[in-house]
């Protein structure tokens, strides 16, 4: 059976995600910080096919540590979905610089090193899928989260020159950039601000998390085994 590295599958997408590759067939290494009730009835329900592994990628230090024991414990991966991450909403000016560094290093430095490792055992392989998992504020901005924007611009640009290092072994390299979700993240933004982001879509609707989980459940699939260096956009047209 082949195994899905989940990282952020505590709640909100990640385990959106996680749930619908359980539903693919998949087993699933879901990665946070704590357990949900959330994630803990998956475990229940599926038993063997899924696992909680704990970790805080602000430890960027202790990654190289906790990818040798996913493959101990779980086997070479598959696929790995760089999920976890966290934004901060605040103008730069006044943006505090401790919050700018931790923004950086979950959102970049932890799915940079944490792929690092993953990926040998693709390469072993010879076969695999990685997916990261960015946001339509990488290209189109938005009030109040600059720093978050630039991390997320990082990931989709470390996905291409990625994939051009991987290819030849199989393995595909793809950015997922949903549109606003009604997740934990965006439950911080003051109403007036999710109004206008609702405004932006032709539909007058938030991008769900079930609609990104079905684009990472394409990619992690042989159909997109052609499939490469790319970013896949959900957000309900509010990009176009």
């Amino acid at each position: 059976m082949k195994v899905v590295v989940v990282t952020g599958a505590t709640r909100g997408l990640g385990l959106a995600i996680a749930r619908q590759c359980l539903a693919d067939g998949y087993k699933v290494v879901a990665v946070g910080r704590t357990m949900t009730a959330q994630l803990d009835s998956l475990l229940e329900q599926y038993g063997e096919r899924i696992a909680f592994e704990r970790y805080d990628f602000s430890d960027c230090a202790g990654i190289h540590s906790f990818a040798v024991e996913i493959v101990k414990r779980h086997g070479r991966p598959w696929g790995l979905v760089n999920n976890a991450a966290i934004g901060t909403d605040g103008v730069l000016a006044t943006l505090h610089e401790k919050d700018i560094a931790r923004l950086i290093k979950i959102n970049i430095e932890a799915p940079v090193f944490l792929t690092k490792y993953l990926l040998r055992g693709m390469l072993l392989n010879r076969c695999g899928r990685i997916i990261n998992i960015s946001s339509i504020v990488a290209s189109t901005g938005f009030n109040g989260l600059s720093v978050y924007g630039a991390t997320k611009a990082a990931v989709a640009g470390f996905t291409k020159s990625l994939a051009r290092e991987v290819g030849k072994a199989n393995i595909t390299v793809n950015t997922l950039a949903p549109g606003f979700m009604e997740t934990d993240m965006t439950s911080k933004l003051q109403d007036e601000k999710l109004e206008s982001i609702r405004r932006r879509s032709p539909s007058g609707q938030l991008t769900s998390v079930e609609d990104a989980a079905h684009a990472v459940s394409y990619l992690l699939s042989d159909n997109a085994e052609h499939v490469t260096g790319t970013t896949i956009t959900v957000d309900y047209g509010a990009t176009a």
